[in-house]
């Protein structure tokens, strides 16, 4: 309700129509959900002093409006298309018209040539002159034609960009996705594989999520989901990799990290998300804290991504089952146990890793 009251006193002190597109905008503004269209609101704002229905109609389609992704660029490739499609066509004008000059410069020659009289010199001089600027005419409507399209390319290649990484960001809380994070933990195996470096891999899972959720609704949820996804922000650094998997459910990938780094990086995560206050916006209780829960797994010779994630999120349930609010690793005697799994052999890396992560 008090995102609703702010939606509705922008429309008002505005004096924008009250329709679903506006209060949808104004809503998600007041609501934080999406930091880059708060920021082009407030851009505007500043610039305008207010939003002009062309602002909001262009505010709306590039953050809000349901329109597929792919729906999207297709349109922006249209728009590409029809862009080549005109400078193409103005080329083949200029080509017909330095065909014409050729044909004028041979034709002056020739008159030249004949010519037995100072003012057929001059006439066709003349001539001359005039096709000359008639042809500079015509490529500098070219230059400035083909100065436009690279802009206007310029400017859809970014506009693809833009949409590019919206389609790889959570929107709620800003970080990867789960088609980011499939990506590039894909990624991150390969280079790992081929340079023969280790690579790590946390999955968290937010501790009794349900119940916030129940007894204080999803606003309240989402603003824990947004809590955990500031604290890996402001812990993860440099190459290392946050997405929102899924749910609650986050994921950060490690390169160049070995078990006992990775696990050491865990625990900061949690020690984190549980220094911080949850407070209830719309009427400022203090809810409590936040506890996560954390599984961490390293890359094994021959691993594929879904074999290290698989590994990571057992000990994360391993984790969940032992009490919560802590990191769990994949030599931790609570993994084996809860997971009933053998204790890899001595040729196992995992084995070798035991040195790396505390019992």
């Amino acid at each position: 309700m008090a995102f609703a009251e702010v939606a509705l006193g922008q429309i008002r002190s505005l004096r924008q129509t009250a329709v679903p597109r506006n209060y949808e905008i104004w809503y998600v503004y007041a609501a934080g959900y999406n930091r880059s269209l708060s920021r082009i609101i407030n851009e505007t704002l500043a610039r305008n002093g207010t939003l002009s229905d062309a602002d909001l109609e262009q505010i709306y389609e590039t953050y809000l409006s349901p329109m597929r992704t792919t729906a999207r660029i297709d349109k922006l490739g249209a728009r590409v298309i029809n862009e080549i499609d005109d400078v193409m066509a103005l080329i083949a004008d200029v080509l017909g018209m330095t065909a014409g000059f050729d044909d004028s410069l041979k034709s002056a020659a020739e008159k030249l040539g004949a010519a037995g009289s100072r003012e057929q010199v001059r006439a066709v001089i003349q001539a001359l002159m005039k096709s000359t600027r008639e042809m500079q005419e015509t490529n500098k409507a070219l230059e400035n034609r083909l100065d436009l399209s690279k802009v206007e390319i310029s400017n859809l290649q970014h506009s693809l960009e833009a949409i590019r990484a919206e389609s790889m960001t959570d929107p709620l809380t800003g970080l990867g996705n789960r088609k980011y994070f499939d990506r590039a933990v894909a990624d991150a195996v390969a280079r790992a594989t081929s340079e023969d470096k280790p690579l790590s891999l946390l999955m968290l899972d937010i501790d009794h999520f349900k119940l916030f959720n129940d007894n204080y609704g999803h606003l309240t949820g989402d603003q824990v989901l947004r809590l955990v996804a500031m604290s890996l922000k402001q812990t993860i650094k440099g190459q290392d990799i946050t997405a929102r998997y899924g749910g609650e459910e986050f994921a950060v990938v490690l390169p160049s990290t070995a078990l006992k780094q990775a696990l050491a990086v865990a625990d900061h995560i949690r020690r984190a998300v549980m220094a911080k206050e949850l407070k209830k916006k719309s009427t400022g209780e203090i809810l409590g804290r936040v506890t996560v829960s954390i599984g961490v797994s390293m890359l094994r010779r021959g691993d594929t991504p879904d074999l290290l994630i698989e590994r990571a999120d057992a000990c994360l349930y391993a984790a969940k089952r032992n009490g919560r609010n802590r990191a769990v690793c994949e030599t931790d005697p609570e993994y084996f146990a809860d997971a009933e799994i053998a204790w890899p052999d001595a040729s196992s890396p995992a084995k070798n890793a035991d040195r790396d992560c505390p019992l």
